[in-house]
């Protein structure tokens, strides 16, 4: 081991000039910073996002929903900049505690209901609207097995590889290592389920399918963290090919246009499907 390593002070502290792309706003204790009041569309569903892949799930399935014919699923989208620190404004907070994108409020019924954690909100969404989610048996438990699976698994692709590989103000060889070959193996556990069904739950496409295809299906696709060549996804074909088929979809290509920042992605705000055509 280098003599130079680092050893941990027997009691960590905060060093806001920790360096990195997110510095400035990461902290280690919860709650709002400031005040700030969020705006509320003319819709039931009001989503407070960015298009980042947690974003990207949930306006994948709202186009969908409206796609398959549900019009009660009209939504407001509205960009939350967590460069900035959108995230931490006192109305947010009230919606989401942990401070994290994205958030829903749901002013459909006689109370609004808040939904935070993009898993909770697919979930929400697909039971309110009877779609992309079988109602019971194993069909729905299969679906469940892969949404959580994404939520435990995203992590160490997101937090662990990009990080270390893409944010991270210096490389260091062992986390990038070690957060490559667990992303392998994740991509090699998509790759041996997609072998023999078209879609990750089975036969029919689902909320699991939108789940993790801003995650891994980005990835395959080479547009997550440019790592594409450095992981060799070409090498799994079956996750290639159920790539393509999500991002032939209509609404999968309109979800991933909404809350973003630069016009050459798509669009900051959806307050109707007008917006997106």
């Amino acid at each position: 081991m280098p003599s130079d390593s680092y050893t941990p002070p027997k009691v960590w502290t905060w060093e806001q000039e920790s360096g990195g792309r997110f510095a400035s706003i990461n902290r280690p204790i919860a709650g709002p910073t400031h005040d700030k009041e969020l705006p509320v569309g003319e819709h039931p569903f009001q989503l407070y996002s960015l298009g980042t892949p947690n974003g990207v799930k949930v306006t994948i399935l709202f186009e969908e929903l409206l796609a398959a014919g549900h019009a009660g699923a009209e939504y407001d989208a509205w960009l939350i900049n967590i460069g900035e620190g959108d995230q931490f404004g006192s109305d947010f907070v009230d919606i989401n505690p942990n401070s994290k994108i994205p958030a829903l409020m749901d002013r459909s019924g006689s109370e609004p209901v808040r939904v935070f954690e993009s898993a909770s909100i697919l979930f929400h969404l697909a039971e309110k609207f009877g779609a992309f989610l079988p109602a019971s048996g194993p069909a729905r438990t299969e679906v469940m097995n892969w949404v959580f699976w994404q939520m435990g698994a995203a992590p160490y692709l997101g937090g662990g590889f990009g990080h270390f590989y893409a944010y991270a103000p210096e490389k260091y060889e062992y986390p990038i290592n070690r957060f490559a070959m667990e992303v392998k193996r994740q991509l090699d556990v998509l790759d041996r389920n997609l072998a023999d069904r078209k879609w990750i739950a089975g036969h029919e496409y689902t909320i699991a399918d939108m789940a993790i295809y801003p995650w891994y299906g980005r990835l395959v696709e080479g547009g997550a963290y440019d790592a594409g060549e450095f992981l060799s996804v070409h090498e799994y074909k079956n996750v290639v090919r159920w790539a393509a088929d999500m991002a032939a979809r209509p609404g999968v290509a309109r979800g991933k246009r909404v809350n973003k920042p630069s016009p050459e992605d798509g669009i900051r705000e959806r307050h109707s499907a007008a917006d997106l055509d």
